[in-house]
């Protein structure tokens, strides 16, 4: 386990250490060291003094209290790249909760001493530090602690119908069901105007309002404000003065005591530009701009993100824009993003006249609700990755993946894949079932199928132009783009002149199918927006550090390439068969002749071995930053016979049952 995750890959797939200098990148390494801690380990115990810094390099680690009668209390489960005991080293007081290893934990610890020097020295890591602090640390006069962290998010929108509230209650009623952890939201609006929410969630009579003009806030009162919602959701509601400077002590009074109990606050602020907004906003861990896909609101929600930016100092990573499409636009998504000069964070589809405001729970499988489900799950950092590896014929043993976690009903939340693993994800995402996907593989009807996919020239950068495999792909992808996969897809490359992996995630589908699928030596390199790209299964046959580059925390990685073992096996397996073939049919002693009509070694399968032990090591190693791996059993079957596409199925299908316990604990954990 130790022998492959260093300080290295450790620190570089932290997200706390990213945008460093290389300067202060080596100074950090220098003074950090990696522990082991195994299942059922503490890691450190209430009350005990503070130590050191803590950040999860793989394994999960349970956060929990202990009362008098040492009943516990979990509070949360933390997985890779999540750091603890920061609290205790920031304040000087002890460890207010216990840690302690799920499983075999892989720890990056950084002592003390080091830490506080490594502040002073790295002033960036300070400030980010601090707002982890804000969300973990709670008053000391209130109650015991119920939540480990809590995250604050503003939703804002610069137009009064962008359906801003309506976005407010689904995502906190999807927080809720997805992380089945308390969520609260707080309605703020302006004196003599009414709330919304209470008509949304269903409300009949009147309902407490607290006045943000007061001068103090007391923790019984704003208890007795609080609304318990019967969908699981619990609701605050402020009024304020506009020209009011007080009001931001009182919402900041109100937080402090709300994150005592709530991991997820929502607000719903107004939808105007004023001093009273902007220092609101400015108290969140994250702000959701809604806006319509139509130019001049686009243009007007810019303005607005770069005030926050340029005058208030708002973090880019901060601010996420979600598109809501209930007016009609001709741009493109890219167009959309153009005029925004910001990334989009999510669309929402129209929604349809007649249906209640509670679409996440009323309407699960529209898509305003499916698009929902989406942010709630990146937000409340549940979300599922699935690496899909290379291995051409061996890569079909997808598709029995995909029919377990179809029918068991395992959410994925974004996938990575290379190679074939690509062309299967793809037509996954798309609309495809699984079953219908083992159709599309039965047009390689015979073992000669896959040379009509080569057309063969010149072999100057490789000896297959990769026309006809690309005709395929188009016959059953079509123009579709990235955009149109229901859930988030990312093709791995590899860039030839900067020898580095390239993730595609935007513009045609075949033609990064087309680039991950382009085997050195075999296909020649596919030219994608002006840069010639190659197999990425070189670099990432087994793709799970691009998930956790993109703050995944719980993959799935299947692992369909032979490992040096697997080999091994299926070399004694040949060699078993055939002298029980001398036995049973007398058949002379000619090993050397047997395998040659065994294998009938081509170029091809020169070039394909010489990848696949290189591959081998590479994804084995990918696979210790994964949760789960997957690893089916291809002894018996060639990496050219697509023909036998059912069979590799039902290999992918069997593994996939076999680990299935595993699976369901990671995602439901």
């Amino acid at each position: 386990m130790n022998g492959y995750i260093n300080k290295d890959l450790a620190l570089r797939e932290t997200p706390l250490f990213a945008g460093l200098s290389d300067e202060e990148y080596a100074y950090i390494k220098e003074r950090s060291s990696i522990a082991e801690y195994k299942k059922n380990q503490i890691i450190y115990k209430e009350g005990s003094p503070p130590s050191a810094f803590y950040c999860l390099i793989s394994g999960r680690v349970v956060i929990y209290v202990q009362d008098q009668h040492g009943r516990q209390t979990v509070l949360e489960y933390l997985h890779r790249g999540k750091y603890f005991g920061i609290i205790s080293l920031l304040t000087g007081e002890p460890h207010s909760v216990t840690a302690k290893a799920i499983n075999d934990c892989l720890v990056l610890i950084i002592k003390k001493e080091d830490f506080n020097s490594m502040l002073r020295r790295v002033p960036q890591l300070a400030i980010d530090l601090s707002q982890t602090l804000s969300r973990r640390f709670k008053r000391k006069d209130l109650h015991e602690k119920t939540v480990f962290e809590s995250t604050v998010v503003s939703v804002f929108s610069v137009n009064r119908k962008a359906g801003k509230s309506i976005y407010a209650l689904n995502l906190a009623l999807s927080l809720s069901r997805e992380t089945h952890k308390t969520v609260a939201i707080v309605d703020i609006c302006p004196k003599g105007r009414r709330h919304t929410m209470p008509k949304r969630v269903g409300m009949k009579g009147d309902y407490p309002v607290f006045d943000l003009c007061c001068n103090s806030v007391a923790e019984r009162e704003i208890e007795d404000m609080i609304v318990k919602d019967k969908f699981g959701i619990d609701l605050v509601f402020l009024s304020y003065k506009p020209k009011e400077k007080d009001c931001l002590k009182a919402v900041v009074d109100i937080l402090s005591i709300l994150v005592n109990d709530y991991y997820y606050i929502i607000l719903d602020l107004p939808s105007r530009m004023e001093k009273s907004v902007i220092a609101i906003l400015n108290q969140s861990d994250l702000i959701h701009v809604l806006t319509s896909p139509q130019a001049q609101d686009l243009k007007r929600t810019r303005r607005v993100i770069d005030r926050l930016k340029r005058d208030y100092e708002f973090l880019k990573t901060k601010i996420k824009v979600i598109i809501n499409e209930y007016k009609s636009s001709r741009l493109t998504f890219e167009e959309e993003e153009n005029v925004l000069s910001h990334d989009i964070f999510a669309t929402l589809a129209s929604i349809e006249h007649g249906l209640s405001d509670r679409l996440v729970l009323d309407k699960p499988e529209s898509n305003y609700s499916k698009a929902i489900r989406r942010i709630s799950r990146q937000e409340g950092d549940c979300q599922v990755g699935l690496a899909l590896g290379v291995g051409v014929g061996y890569g079909l043993c997808h598709i029995g993946i995909l029919k377990v976690i179809e029918e068991e009903k395992i959410p994925v939340d974004i996938i990575a894949a290379s190679s074939m693993g690509a062309v299967v994800a793809s037509l996954w995402v798309t609309g495809n079932s699984a079953k219908e996907i083992l159709e599309i593989t039965k047009e390689f009807k015979e073992p000669k199928y896959i040379w009509g996919l080569m057309d063969f020239t010149l072999p100057l950068l490789g000896f297959i132009k990769g026309n006809k495999l690309y005709k395929f792909l188009k016959k059953h992808l079509g123009d579709k783009t990235f955009y149109d996969a229901r859930i988030p897809l990312k093709i791995i490359a590899s860039d030839i002149k900067r020898k580095e992996p390239k993730i595609l995630d935007k513009g045609s589908l075949v033609d990064a199918i087309m680039a991950s699928c382009a085997m050195p030596g075999v296909f020649i390199p596919f030219t994608f927006k002006e840069e010639a790209l190659f197999d990425g299964g070189v670099i990432h046959p087994l793709p799970t550090e691009p998930l956790l580059e993109l703050g995944i925390r719980k993959i799935i990685a299947v692992n369909v390439t032979p490992s040096r073992e697997d080999m091994l096996k299926q070399y004694k397996k040949i060699k078993e068969n055939y002298k029980e073939n001398i036995v049973k049919r007398g058949l002379p002693f000619n090993i050397r002749k047997y395998f040659k009509e065994k294998f009938r070694n081509n170029i091809l399968d020169i070039i394909f071995s010489s990848i696949e032990i290189m591959q081998s090591d590479i994804a084995q190693r990918e696979g210790q930053l994964a949760d789960v791996v997957l690893h089916p059993d291809t002894s018996g079957l060639h990496w050219l016979e697509l023909h036998k596409s059912e069979d590799f199925a039902a290999r992918g299908e069997e593994e996939a049952r076999k680990n299935l316990d595993k699976i369901l604990k990671v995602v439901n954990e």
